[in-house]
């Protein structure tokens, strides 16, 4: 079977006094996805920021930008959007008397969704420690209604499994019939407070999973190439790009997403494997045909 390769184009989570290389306007993520297909990416995942910020935003019309921009120049790159946004903040802020929450609804964590259609969607099932002030919370029942909004545009939700704990609660969603399609694993390994980021553990993970399930994993920091090596052996698709890991090598910073999009292609030829294009990609993770 050939590699599946997501490029993870800005994220949320880097900052830009950390690179100076960090796409930030829906003209630098659009082109930054557009150059990590030439490179080998057949999925390109969105997160979009505040132009004059930097910071993470939700905004409506810069996703649509994005999307638009990208759509232009290349109809076949499957476009896979976040709904992570609006469940990550200070715990300060949900604790009583607090003036607001950074937490919000299903509908407004998945309008972007549903108006621009995407093939794919991130969907974090899980509630976990973000740092020693910070907090992710994700009920079952957001997950649950962020899923029947999605599938109501024919999206693919890509669960986002962080712990052995979100792999329950994805069973839980398929056992119900809330998911009912073949489910999209994504194990996001490193991340402080989850899973370790070791063959071991992604070992475990995906031996957890229904035989034949399909599924993927990517690395952060250091360990973004060596987890792109261990999914393939293991028979799963792998995640590269600057919302992961901003270096190349140690100490040099990857000036494009593209440049990590082309080592990964790299070590997985190198070991043997093909590269899936996105007409490729549509077939092994079962998505509609592109429009």
């Amino acid at each position: 079977m050939k590699t599946v390769i997501t490029c993870a184009v800005t994220g949320a989570g880097t900052k830009p006094e950390q690179t100076p290389y960090l796409p930030i306007t829906p003209e630098q993520i659009a082109t930054s996805a557009l150059e990590a297909a030439e490179a080998g990416a057949a999925i390109v995942h969105i997160h979009v920021r505040n132009v004059q910020t930097g910071a993470p935003s939700m905004d409506m019309e810069l996703y649509r930008d994005v999307v638009d921009r990208i759509k232009k120049e290349n109809t076949q790159l499957i476009i896979n959007l976040t709904t992570g946004p609006g469940a990550t903040g200070p715990v300060k802020a949900i604790l009583p008397g607090a003036p607001q929450t950074f937490l919000r609804t299903p509908e407004q964590r998945t309008k972007h969704i549903l108006e621009l259609k995407p093939d794919i969607c991130s969907l974090d099932l899980n509630t976990m420690n973000r740092g020693p002030e910070g907090v992710t919370i994700n009920t079952i029942k957001s997950s649950r209604d962020m899923i029947n909004l999605i599938k109501t545009v024919g999206c693919k939700p890509e669960l986002e499994i962080f712990d052995s704990g979100d792999y329950h609660i994805a069973q839980a969603l398929i056992d119900d019939g809330t998911i009912d399609d073949t489910p999209l694993w994504q194990f996001a390994m490193g991340v402080k407070w989850g899973w370790n980021a070791t063959p071991e553990t992604l070992d475990y993970a995906r031996r957890l999973l229904p035989h034949g399930s399909v599924f993927s994993a990517f690395g952060i920091g250091a360990m973004e190439m060596p987890i792109v090596a261990q999914s393939w052996l293991y028979g799963g698709h792998v995640r590269v790009g600057l919302e992961d890991n901003i270096y190349l090598e140690k100490g040099v910073l990857a000036k494009t997403n593209a440049e990590l999009v082309a080592k990964a292609v790299r070590i997985i030829t190198e070991l043997g494997g093909s590269i899936a294009s996105s007409i490729e990609a549509r077939t092994i993770f079962n998505l509609r045909p592109s429009n």
